[in-house]
């Protein structure tokens, strides 16, 4: 009957830790919004996508080409990258052993003298015990054999936080697309920089050699008494100013070289270009698709919705840690007082089995701030998610429009350089012929410079915007 009444208690207790273990306090989870407009403002709604495109068929320059391959192998944000799935990769492998059960080898030794007061010494002291069948004093203790433990994952804790660590490596991997797209599409634009830099600084060289002459011819006409001293001093004036702006310029190319340089992963040298064949670059067309096929190219949105994921799986492991957990341990050896006797089986024989049920009931603070913590983690993650996708649909209509207007301007600027050329070789012809004042021809040479200068930074930014368009649809990583 008194045994009844203890198991009876006993249930009744473990009864109430499960229920007083099982209740966890309510959230308020947020979902994330995945819909997004069905086209592009302005853009046709064209299944067709640059994105699937290549970067080797998108890019046919062979020295650009060239350096993005290097890059690839070299660019060290790049390796830093690799380092980064790697260590999401060992981080699936801890948490799958966790899932598994551990097992290990060990052996120990020990001695202990029993006091003569002590119940055991006492017990052997009062007791008639033939003295071949005491215990020796001091005993000693041998033990050589395995030991296991298994917490058994009743409520998908430890499955649910092997599925995170693997949504995280496969974040990570997301994580080295989007820097490989950002990578090869500034490579492309310091590219593209850098021809139009050399561009410009041939016309500068060539403006310097005509500003040469001109002001030969202006100290010539000056000795004849057609001009003044002031005449002479603005033209030379105009020289040295154009001479300032050349050596701006081959800074700035040192700079954009050596930039260049760093991307691709290697100490400053002379990047291999084709300069001459800027004039004839034209922009390619690019398809923008629709917007919904963004979810799928663009590496940043996959990796937040990988992150997204394995945030609301946290939320779960936090939620396990309310249930009762079972944990099973064992142990299968040989112990002995004697070295000797460890071979001696079945005596020596050591056996354990032993399993635990536990669960918190009182003072649950710390995992109630895990479990809101990860909460908040998620909702982080579900903004973060829709920042993202917001962001991808903003810069591709922004890089879309920048492509129409710089068309647009393209053909303006290029029929304003031919107009001030005219005027440049009409204000010479009117100089030489004491019809026009030497500001007109300096104004007009002035002019006729800055807009061939606005003309090739406008075909550069015309490349650079179809270079932006690329990587904004997510191409650039495949």
């Amino acid at each position: 009957m008194l045994k009844k009444r203890i198991c009876q208690g006993l249930s009744a207790v473990g009864l109430a830790l499960a229920v007083g273990a099982c209740k966890t306090p309510a959230l308020v989870q947020k979902t994330e919004n995945r819909t997004v407009p069905a086209s592009y403002v302005g853009a046709p709604s064209d299944s067709t996508n640059a994105a699937r495109v290549q970067w080797r068929q998108f890019f046919t320059d062979p020295n650009l080409v060239a350096l993005i391959d290097t890059a690839l192998q070299h660019n060290q944000e790049l390796n830093i990258t690799r380092q980064e799935i790697d260590i999401a990769q060992q981080e699936v492998r801890a948490r799958k052993g966790e899932y598994l059960p551990t097992v290990g080898l060990g052996a120990g030794a020990g001695v202990e003298k029993v006091g003569r007061y002590t119940i055991q010494g006492a017990t052997e002291e009062n007791v008639d015990i033939r003295p071949a069948r005491r215990t020796p004093d001091p005993l000693t203790d041998f033990q050589v054999g395995a030991f296991a433990s298994w917490e058994v994952d009743i409520w998908h804790k430890l499955r649910n936080a092997k599925k995170a660590a693997a949504l995280r490596y496969l974040a990570s991997v997301e994580g080295r697309n989007f820097t490989v797209t950002n990578l090869v599409a500034e490579i492309a634009s310091s590219y593209y920089e850098l021809l139009a830099l050399d561009n410009q600084l041939a016309i500068v060289r060539q403006n310097i050699d005509l500003q040469s002459n001109a002001l030969k011819a202006v100290r010539l006409q000056k000795d004849a008494a057609r001009v003044t001293e002031l005449a002479v001093r603005r033209f030379e004036a105009q020289v040295h100013h154009t001479q300032a702006i050349q050596y701006g310029i081959q800074q700035r190319i040192t700079e954009t070289e050596n930039r260049l340089n760093f991307l691709v992963g290697r100490f400053p040298q002379p990047v291999v270009r084709d300069d001459a064949a800027f004039n004839n670059l034209v922009p390619r067309a690019v398809q923008a698709g629709v917007p919904a096929q963004l979810l799928q190219n663009r590496p940043d949105i996959r990796q937040a919705e990988q992150e997204l994921a394995a945030a609301k799986l946290d939320v779960q492991v936090a939620r396990a840690n309310f249930y009762p957990a079972l944990r099973i341990t064992g142990a299968l050896g040989a112990a002995a007082f004697q070295p000797g006797l460890l071979t001696t089986l079945p005596e020596s024989l050591l056996l354990g089995l032993a399993g635990d049920l536990a669960a918190p009931l009182i003072n649950k603070n710390g995992i109630k701030a895990q479990y809101y913590a990860s909460n908040a983690r998620q909702t982080q993650a579900v903004y973060r998610y829709q920042r993202t996708v917001l962001n991808a649909y903003v810069e591709v209509a922004n890089q879309l429009a920048n492509v129409g207007n710089l068309e647009k301007s393209y053909g303006e600027k290029a029929k304003e350089v031919q107009a001030l050329s005219e005027s440049s070789t009409i204000s010479n012809s009117l100089f030489s012929s004491a019809r026009a004042d030497y500001t007109e021809v300096l104004f007009t040479q002035r002019d006729a410079l800055e807009s061939r200068f606005d003309l090739i930074e406008t075909r550069m930014q015309q490349l650079n915007a179809t270079v932006n368009v690329y990587r904004a649809l997510g191409g650039g990583w495949n």
